[in-house]
């Protein structure tokens, strides 16, 4: 589309050229010691948010969502396996056991999997994890650089400002806790500039093409995070299209754009026909989520308040209005949504009607995405109240029930960043006799600016794959693919299960499978997804000693139903480590030692762990009265 730089602001004469009536200005150059400023500090600031978890990567992980850290550990543990024996890598039986698990409606990260397969047999899951963390946040930050110091605005400076807020802003560092797919932000300005230059006469169609692969890209990495770019640049451009001064020009841009289009829909079709006809089509999807929208909505007062992991919340200026730490969507505090009014408002006087067209789309592209992002019905300081918000409408809608709409606010925070480096473009033309006035603005930024700086997340020491897994001493227990049970059964809140699959397959020891996992597939309410498989009576019981440490009543009906479960999921060897790794409460491990005795019969000790074969298990009446199990901490 005709957008020329810089975006919102005046070009600044040119004694040299034409005057303010002229053609636009040519794109800014590039201004080399900031482009140095922008990448150290970007690698600084990366490092500096996931410091603790380089401490030691292969045994810490994020306090608060340790189980997204495994699952994407996993993920990439899974897909080099996949590359590597020929495996399909969107669609696996290798956990969920017997029903397996579609993977292209999971954030399957694909292309992080198997590009860098060889990183994570040589170094190991963990670490490959978090590489793609921190180099998320600089790509993300370097991205935003990019296109704003390149193509949108006028000095480098305006444009580090702008990229270091959003490509750090509360969101991104609110999802560094084991996000890989919304961390990815750096897709985002790549697809946006693409289909801005669809309309770009003679190169629709190179655009279209990088268009096509970036959203292959994209869909692979954060499916959600596509949906809200792509949603979030129909409002836009409809709002800039429908605007009296642009109407013309976007009539004349028309042909060209749709060619464009066309070619990127031909590209991404090709790509991404096997993984859409998975996700629509295929084995063990399902529509929406089994989140709750109502839950995952962002709190009106959520946009003015401070982050947890950053310079405000340190000092105790945090708060819990986010569903859970990870979500922390919004979180700009009052000075910067005041700030943000007045760059607009200056921004407004200072343009000419084209550039105030565009800021006109800009704001309602905002206007919309908060709207959206407070949910079926508005919450405000942790209230739900019965006022209903026009997601309401939307939200039961083909692709959108699958989103959740707290996250629709993280589109909101480019427009901001957008918005803070034009008006320091503008503010940078101010006249030196307006110091005063700079100064204000200066004090303005700082007071909005400075609290929202980052902290390094919360990391602790998780605990270790057991040594019964890394020493290879499973393998004479399980059939070859065959199935191993570890107890507590893996779900988001225990997914031990998941990271010694990990490990046996980069370090060459074969595979197992295991029955459950933590994934979405469906068993939903109304056809909606869940985490993990719909329980059987075995694992409900057992998962609920893990979390209470309560023994309910064992008799010969649970023990019955418990050799009927371990034949449906196939399972050769039940096991139970002498340390579990519990990703929202500390597990239950005596009570489980005595629940699965119980219910199994004496357990064997081999190496750091207690199990249970199936072929014993199976004959077994029952444990017997006079059996008690030794300490598990104590060898044996």
């Amino acid at each position: 589309m005709p957008l020329p730089p810089p975006l919102l602001t005046e070009p600044s004469p040119d004694p040299a050229g034409p005057g303010p009536g002229g053609p636009p200005a040519a794109a800014p150059r590039p201004d080399r010691r900031t482009d140095l400023i922008a990448v150290v500090a970007s690698l600084a600031l990366a490092f500096w948010i996931t410091s603790g978890l380089w401490l030691d990567p292969n045994r810490r992980a994020v306090t608060v969502n340790s189980s997204d850290q495994s699952l994407f550990e996993w993920l990439l543990a899974f897909g080099a396996h996949a590359l590597t024996h020929g495996d399909n890598p969107l669609l696996t039986g290798v956990i969920n056991v017997p029903d397996g698990v579609n993977l292209a409606v999971n954030t399957s990260i694909t292309v992080y999997a198997v590009l860098l397969a060889p990183l994570t047999y040589l170094l190991g899951p963990p670490v490959t994890f978090l590489i793609v963390l921190t180099a998320n946040l600089v790509a993300t930050a370097l991205a935003w650089y990019w296109l704003l110091s390149r193509h949108l605005l006028r000095t480098g400076p305006a444009a580090l400002l702008g990229a270091l807020f959003i490509g750090f802003s509360p969101g991104m560092v609110s999802h560094a806790n084991a996000h890989l797919n919304w961390t990815a932000g750096w897709l985002a300005p790549l697809i946006v500039w693409w289909v801005l230059r669809l309309a770009d006469p003679g190169r629709w169609l190179r655009y279209g093409v990088l268009l096509g692969v970036g959203v292959a890209v994209a869909f692979s990495i954060a499916a959600e995070g596509l949906f809200f770019i792509a949603l979030a640049c129909v409002v836009f451009l409809a709002a800039w299209a429908l605007a009296p001064v642009n109407r013309a020009a976007a009539r004349a841009a028309l042909p060209n754009f749709a060619r464009g289009l066309g070619a990127a829909g031909a590209v991404a079709g090709v790509l991404l026909a096997y993984p859409l006809w998975l996700h629509f089509l295929g084995p063990q999807r399902f529509h929406g989520t089994g989140f709750n929208p109502i839950i995952h909505a962002e709190d009106i007062a959520a946009y003015g308040a401070y982050p947890a992991r950053s310079l405000a919340g340190l000092l105790g200026l945090g708060t819990r209005l986010a569903p859970n730490p990870t979500e922390e969507n919004s979180f700009f505090g009052v000075p910067l949504l005041v700030l943000t009014v007045a760059c607009a408002v200056l921004l407004w006087r200072r343009a000419d009607p084209d550039r105030r067209a565009t800021l006109r789309a800009l704001l309602i592209t905002a206007g919309v995405f908060v709207v959206l992002s407070w949910g079926p019905r508005a919450k405000i300081l942790g209230t739900h109240t019965p006022v209903p918000m026009p997601f309401a409408l939307l939200g039961h809608l083909p692709v959108m029930n699958a989103a959740l709409p707290a996250r629709l606010a993280l589109v909101v925070t480019p427009i901001v960043g957008l918005l803070l480096g034009h008006a320091v473009d503008a503010l940078r033309t101010t006249p030196p006799r307006d110091r005063p006035r700079r100064l204000a603005w200066a004090a303005g930024f700082a007071v909005a600016l400075v609290p929202l700086f980052p902290i390094t997340l919360l990391t602790s020491v998780r605990e270790p794959v057991p040594a019964f897994i890394t020493s290879g001493a499973w393998r004479p227990y399980v059939s070859t693919g065959g199935v191993i049970a570890p107890l507590p059964f893996t779900l988001d809140v225990t997914p031990d299960g998941q990271r010694w699959q990990a490990y046996a397959w980069t370090h060459r020891q074969g595979e197992f499978a295991i029955p459950s996992g933590f994934f979405l597939g469906p068993g939903g309410p109304d056809g909606r997804g869940r985490i993990g498989p719909v329980p059987r009576p075995t694992n409900a019981l057992l998962n609920e000693v893990a979390e209470t440490g309560v023994v309910p009543p064992i008799g010969p009906a649970e023990r019955a139903a418990a050799r009927a479960d371990l034949r449906y999921w196939r399972v050769d060897v039940v096991v139970l480590a002498d340390r579990i790794h519990g990703a929202k409460w500390p597990v239950q491990h005596d009570a489980l030692l005595r629940a699965a005795t119980e219910l199994l019969g004496p357990p064997q000790r081999v190496a750091d762990v207690w199990l249970w074969p199936v072929s014993r298990t199976s004959a077994a009446p029952g444990p017997p009265a006079v059996w008690a199990p030794p300490s598990p901490r104590a060898g044996g």
